[in-house]
């Protein structure tokens, strides 16, 4: 397929298939079109005596400054420079990359008043794989995100930086060696690029392409666990998730279901004496679920954020332009700071989980080593995921809860989204780590139920964990262990569906 910018529909599967050169996408000419009519618009505006937000005056509490025009271009470049205020470690370069996309995106739908050339410009930088660098913190999220588009865009006017491989490079030696010439901006154009929510936004796309996969493995680990602890399947039953039919609930049961299908292991204690497991195990549907249910809310919102116009003003005539709040990233904020907690939630349950496994019950040995004393077996990693359970409680706090004001008083109700989405990213981070060393348990507690076989997705699974990580009989260095299951859960190697 291929995608036509302004005119058809970004999801989640396009946008990162867009970013990972799977998709092809393209300005056509009915979205050319479009960007050519604003700008005429713009154009009209600018030569006007009206004052016209953006367009001919200056920013924020200067908004009642007329600028002529004669000095619009230097207005514009000197937005671009003065707001370019971020610090701190650079973003990774495709969170970059996804900001540019996404931008692009919105700005050829019509509304951006942006000059064609300039749209160009960034779709050629896609092309040649020169990607901006992009400071992490700075941006409030209101106003759009204004530190990080600007950084993005410094390039356009041969300032800042661009990636090369994993060291960066001055924009204008870049520009020099593919023979581009810097752009002047005009009118409308520095306010276009950096008004909008698109570093919101790339964080939260890359955190739903990172937890659509978490949430699968959250379920593998759970029900190897449960094979491990010989737990019960009655908790996965469909009759009682149709009683309370939350759709991340009824999938996480299926899915259970699913894994369980054929488990000579699980058939092998049906009858046993067992009335009830701890919610840790039992409720995986309502917990993992509910967890679900706050994916797909985050992915809804990113979705409809992903096709808006998110700059100020909006076009809409060579009359009339609507200075509104359509940067304001409260929308994407709070259902990131919500889908925090989520995943934060996968990794709490996953630990309990772990210390379970480690108690020494249902015929398991303590601390799942058959020689307890002299070896320590598998104690000490559950402190690992205990940590970093904690670690990432502290990150739960919502920063849209939170509000500073800025622009004297101009802007005095802020998102901090930007936060949100960063935070929403480490605490992701944390979740691999967990994931790993559950799973590196649950096959520990697996072998000790040999001869009985699992699934066939369960065995497959095992299989790939034992490739890399050898049954603990003594005492060994675990920290290679630990790192080869996360490596196994970074690089999605594991079989989840």
């Amino acid at each position: 397929m291929t995608f036509r910018y302004g005119i058809d529909q970004l999801n989640l599967d396009i946008v990162c298939g867009i970013a990972e050169g799977t998709i092809k996408a393209e300005l056509c000419q009915e979205a050319i079109d479009k960007i050519n009519n604003s700008r005429k618009n713009v154009d009209i505006m600018a030569s006007s005596d009206k004052a016209v937000y953006g367009i001919n005056t200056g920013f924020g509490p200067l908004c009642d400054t007329q600028i002529s025009p004669a000095q619009t271009h230097l207005l514009q470049k000197n937005l671009l420079i003065t707001h370019a205020v971020g610090v701190g470690e650079l973003i990774d370069k495709s969170i970059s990359k996804l900001m540019l996309i996404t931008k692009v995106h919105a700005l050829s739908q019509g509304f951006s008043g942006i000059r064609l050339d300039v749209v160009e410009r960034i779709l050629k930088f896609i092309e040649l794989d020169l990607i901006p660098t992009v400071p992490e913190q700075g941006s409030v999220g209101a106003s759009g995100d204004l530190a990080p588009l600007s950084h993005l865009f410094l390039p356009l006017i041969g300032e800042g930086e661009f990636w090369q491989g994993k060291e960066v490079i001055s924009a204008a030696e870049a520009l020099r060696e593919h023979k581009l010439e810097p752009l002047e901006l005009h009118a409308k154009e520095g306010l276009a690029l950096i008004n909008g929510t698109q570093f919101i936004l790339s964080h939260a796309i890359t955190a739903l392409k990172k937890m659509r996969y978490l949430l699968d493995l959250a379920d593998v680990a759970g029900a190897m666990s449960i094979e491990g602890m010989q737990g019960s399947q009655s908790p996965f039953r469909a009759e009682l998730h149709q009683i309370r039919p939350f759709a991340g609930n009824i999938e996480v049961a299926t899915r259970m279901r699913r894994f369980f299908s054929g488990s000579q292991n699980m058939n092998s204690h049906s009858n046993c004496s067992r009335v009830q497991d701890p919610y840790s195990l039992r409720c995986i549907p309502q917990v993992h679920g509910a967890s679900r249910n706050a994916f797909n809310h985050l992915k809804e919102m990113a979705e409809i954020e992903m096709n808006s116009v998110t700059d100020n003003p909006i076009i809409i005539s060579s009359e009339e332009a609507i200075s509104g709040g359509n940067f304001h990233g409260q929308p994407l904020a709070m259902v990131l700071d919500y889908t925090s907690i989520a995943a934060a939630e996968l990794g709490n349950i996953s630990d309990r989980r772990c210390y379970l496994l480690l108690e020494g019950l249902h015929g398991l040995p303590r601390l799942l080593t058959a020689s307890g004393g002299l070896n320590s077996g598998m104690m000490i990693p559950q402190y690992t995921t205990a940590a970093l359970v904690t670690e990432n409680k502290s990150l739960c706090f919502p920063p849209s809860a939170d509000s500073v004001p800025t622009s004297m008083g101009q802007e005095d109700h802020v998102s901090m989204g930007s936060i949100s989405g960063r935070k929403l990213n480490q605490i992701l981070g944390n979740l691999d780590k967990i994931l790993a060393i559950e799973l590196m348990y649950a096959a520990q507690a697996i072998d000790f139920r040999r001869p009985n076989t699992c699934s066939d997705i369960i065995e497959q699974n095992f299989a790939l964990i034992r490739a890399k990580v050898a049954k603990l009989e003594e005492d060994r260095l675990l920290k290679p262990d630990i790192d080869a299951m996360i490596s196994l859960v970074k690089t999605q190697a594991l079989i989840v569906n």
